[in-house]
């Protein structure tokens, strides 16, 4: 949900980024390719060639004045999504943006990237999930058995929930979709590839035109499927087990080649889930290159306009968005020094406060999930604030919340591609809420939208802050964090641990 930062509020430093934030890190850009001509008539594909853009007119408009803009001042026309207003473009005029907001019918414009791709500076892929992977005795656990699943002893964030005893309850109905938007999934994953619903997967990451080859939705990362498992990994006697086992999963990537989630590709992951009647759309990433889009920026207002508009058409479509409220240990209910943006350059150090919020997770309508570990205790890295958690779900914790199981790991077990691995964070907090809700709607199929929330709201297990109100695992003040909201917990866990069972009982 939106969330206001008092400028009087403190200021916290941002800490380091961990395994499971949702892919994060740099890349090198490709040389730039020649201009290309505008488009006649306008057309929605991939185009080449300068930096990339946003331009909208005011919602309800035809797109035909952002349009005429863009060729005007020498721009080509990409993906267009009238439903929205926005229509994207690629120009190698730096000021091509500001030439565009004085144009007639344009509310406003900016750049999606930083202006970094029209940049020389040496950039990075990003690196991707550093797994804990399992040892397979034999490879890859293979065929189906009515025993238990065989890692399920590792699995401690199930039991905390209580997601093992709901699936004998409800183990989700194959009517219900959940939008994993992400890096893809591994369709031949044996513990996924029956869940997976191939006819709603595409791929966003080329210019944020909807491919639906398999080639282009499918993990190439390792963060997507992991999620998905969380989400509805099979009671098939292989591997692990998933939140809701039954129910279907849409892969919907969102990130490039280079591993970055721009704006371009998370509008169109949320509306093709919109579109393709995902009931629950699940995403583990903060929008690159700024971790806090600001308003007060004309370039980041842009965007954020137009990232709200996608998460509210989602919404208005009955989809129940989930985001994980990211790992750098910040109070969102308060000012931020963000030390980190823009990820695809080098970060500058800026003060941000009411203008600002971090996207999706701060979009009116989406649903915030903080993350803890196997402790009930708030992960050392989760973001959160009154306000910005709405729900708290298992996400892990390595270094302070370790579980009596056979592996004693504290991170969160699931699919990962070629086998099983571990991996933490508010990214593997979203996808637990993810299936609450599924096995929700499963229960309650015409309860949809909002509602599905509200009732895993009232079903959780409600936390209270620490004693005194100060969280600070290792007693080294490194990931110390202040709670809001005393015996409710509201600051750390929103409403509450969300509890499996209750919720289909």
């Amino acid at each position: 949900m939106s969330v206001r930062r008092p400028s009087t509020g403190r200021v916290v430093a941002a800490a380091a980024l961990l395994t499971g934030v949702g892919l994060v890190a740099t890349f090198t850009a490709p040389a730039l390719a020649a201009q290309q001509p505008p488009a006649a008539p306008p057309t929605s594909t991939a185009i080449a060639g300068g930096a990339h853009f946003a331009v909208l007119v005011p919602a309800g408009a035809p797109l035909t004045a952002a349009e005429a803009a863009i060729t005007a001042n020498g721009g080509t026309i990409g993906q267009r999504w009238p439903q929205l207003g926005v229509v994207f473009a690629r120009s190698t005029r730096a000021d091509f943006a500001a030439a565009v907001r004085q144009a007639p019918g344009v509310e406003s414009a900016g750049a999606t990237r930083a202006l970094n791709d029209l940049g020389a500076a040496a950039k990075h892929a990003r690196r991707g999930p550093q797994f804990q992977r399992v040892p397979a005795v034999g490879g890859l656990p293979a065929g189906k058995s009515t025993a238990a699943e065989p890692l399920a002893a590792n699995q401690w964030n199930m039991k905390l929930i209580q997601a093992d005893q709901a699936n004998a309850v409800n183990p989700g109905s194959r009517d219900v979709l959940v939008g994993v938007l992400d890096s893809g999934i591994d369709a031949s994953h044996p513990d996924l590839a029956a869940n997976i619903d191939r006819s709603a997967s595409a791929g966003c990451g080329t210019e944020g035109v909807p491919d639906t080859s398999e080639a282009a939705w499918t993990d190439d990362y390792g963060h997507g499927t992991h999620v998905a498992g969380i989400v509805a990994a099979a009671r098939n006697g292989v591997g692990v087990a998933g939140v809701a086992p039954n129910v279907r999963v849409a892969s919907i990537k969102v990130s490039d080649a280079d591993g970055y989630i721009y704006p371009e590709y998370a509008i169109c992951g949320y509306v093709w889930a919109a579109e393709h009647q995902a009931d629950i759309a699940t995403a583990s990433f903060s929008i690159d290159p700024w971790y806090l889009w600001c308003d007060d920026d004309p370039d980041q207002k842009a965007v954020s306009i137009a990232i709200q508009r996608a998460v509210s058409y989602a919404v208005g479509k009955s989809v129940v968005p989930v985001v994980s409220l990211g790992n750098q240990n910040w109070d969102l209910a308060h000012d931020i020094t963000d030390t980190l943006s823009p990820n695809n350059g080098t970060p500058v150090t800026r003060a941000t406060g009411n203008s600002c919020k971090m996207l999706p997770v701060e979009a009116s309508g989406a649903n915030g999930v903080t993350s803890v570990g196997a402790f009930k205790d708030r992960y050392y890295a989760s973001n959160y604030g009154v306000g910005a958690a709405d729900l708290a779900g298992p996400g892990g914790d390595r270094l302070f919340q370790i579980p009596q199981t056979p592996d004693a790991n504290g991170q969160v077990l699931s699919t990962v591609p070629g086998g099983y691995g571990y991996l933490q964070g508010t990214s593997m907090a979203a996808p637990h809420i993810a299936g609450v809700l599924a096995l929700v709607k499963s229960k309650y199929p015409t309860v949809s939208g909002q509602q599905l929330f509200t009732a895993a709201v009232r079903k959780a297990d409600m936390l209270p802050c620490p004693a005194g109100g100060v969280h600070d695992p290792g007693g080294q003040g490194a990931w110390r964090a202040v709670c809001e909201g005393g015996a409710t917990g509201a600051g750390f866990y929103g409403g509450g641990l969300v509890n499996a069972l209750r919720v289909v009982s």
